[in-house]
């Protein structure tokens, strides 16, 4: 990897966390009334629960920034890594948050992750 390539893939995770910690904080989970119009809602680590649409300033930059557009490299990115021998434990860690996600999202229900 060339410096320009390990700078660029610094300046990206840096601007990601910068994001994340002004983006409305917790774990964002599908909720709701009603199935065909799903709420996106903030569980904090006190308790309290805030519905991520109301807290558009802080939250659109990031949905906007985490967008299907990062699918394909996201993608690309795991199965470089499944490639690879040993297997990057971040890679590995962020394959297994988002499949606890993923599954509890399409089985309806909450994580905690």
């Amino acid at each position: 990897m060339s410096a320009d390539d390990a700078a660029l893939l610094l300046t990206a995770a840096d601007r990601l966390e910068a994001l994340a910690a002004r983006t409305t904080p917790g774990d964002w989970r599908l909720g709701g009334l009603l199935a065909t119009r799903p709420e996106v809602i903030a569980h904090g680590a006190d308790g309290g629960t805030e519905h991520v649409a109301e807290a558009r300033a802080r939250t659109a930059e990031w949905i906007a920034a985490v967008s299907p557009a990062l699918a394909p490299a996201l993608a690309g990115w795991l199965r470089a890594a499944a490639a690879q021998e040993p297997t990057d434990p971040e890679a590995a860690g962020f394959a297994r948050v988002l499949l606890r996600r993923l599954v509890a999202t399409a089985d309806g229900e909450t994580s905690n992750d």
